[in-house]
């Protein structure tokens, strides 16, 4: 194999106009400053759920059914973190995507900010490659394009810190899998099949870092989750890092972080 080298936080910025903005303020809707989360309507809707969190932290009070409604899905069912950035773009937030999935980017086309990351993907639209990296791509290409970045970084305790220290909440499209240590579930009904089953995806707001525990808390719009009895929980780094990097099997493995600007 050719070594590969990409550059330590190199990213690619669209420059795209957003087509709506909306001027939010930074006071927290509870006066607290924590996040909080509502259960999500169904099965397919944990990612329009978690950016709904996010956006009401940062007082924007959109309903939930209204993102629900505006987020594009997947004929398959669910959603892309790509696309729940869109929609943070499109409603004037700035929207950071940190990708782990080498199914959809090959990690050269980081190596120098001369590369046309939008041309690049576009290409991959066009390839004789699987319909869904198909798909996943032009999604990619037009969240650029519309001003969304997205970064090619090493995920470390380092990379979470850096917005969890500042208050900056982080969605993550990862393996539901892998984080509950679940049974694959069949595709179609979601119905849990060690056998026959396929990994699952899921979406979750990252919204604090404990180091002497290493942990990270988690905001999960899953009622049926089994790693505590309510919405919020803590999970190891090394779990939580293991289930970002397997999301890319479901075609997320990111890091969505969405700020004012």
């Amino acid at each position: 194999m050719a070594n590969v080298r990409s550059a330590p936080g190199s990213r690619h910025r669209g420059h795209g106009s957003p087509v709506e903005r909306v001027v939010v303020s930074r006071r927290r809707p509870d006066g607290t400053g924590r996040l909080t989360i509502r259960r999500q309507p169904d099965d397919m809707t944990c990612g329009p759920t978690a950016l709904h969190a996010v956006y009401r932290y940062y007082g924007d009070r959109i309903s939930l059914d209204r993102v629900v409604g505006e987020v594009p899905a997947l004929e398959s069912g669910g959603t892309l973190g790509v696309l729940l950035g869109s929609h943070a773009v499109g409603r004037g937030y700035r929207v950071r995507l940190y990708t782990y999935n080498l199914q959809v980017f090959d990690p050269t086309w980081f190596a120098s900010d001369v590369v046309d990351l939008q041309a690049k993907l576009a290409r991959q639209a066009r390839s004789p490659k699987a319909w869904r990296v198909r798909e996943t791509s032009e999604a990619y290409r037009e969240f650029l394009a519309r001003g969304g970045e997205v970064y090619f970084e090493d995920l470390t305790a380092a990379v979470l810190r850096r917005h969890l220290n500042i208050h900056e909440p982080i969605l993550t499209g990862l393996s539901a899998t892998y984080l509950y240590r679940a049974p694959r579930e069949r595709a179609a009904t979601n119905v849990p099949d060690d056998i026959e089953g396929e990994p699952a995806g899921h979406f979750v707001v990252l919204t604090g870092y404990d180091p002497r525990r290493r942990s990270v808390g988690v905001a999960d719009p899953y009622p049926g989750h089994p790693l505590g009895t309510g919405p919020y929980y803590g999970v190891p780094i090394e779990r939580l890092v293991g289930a970002i990097f397997l999301g890319a099997l479901t075609f997320d493995g990111n890091l969505l972080v969405v700020t004012p600007r």
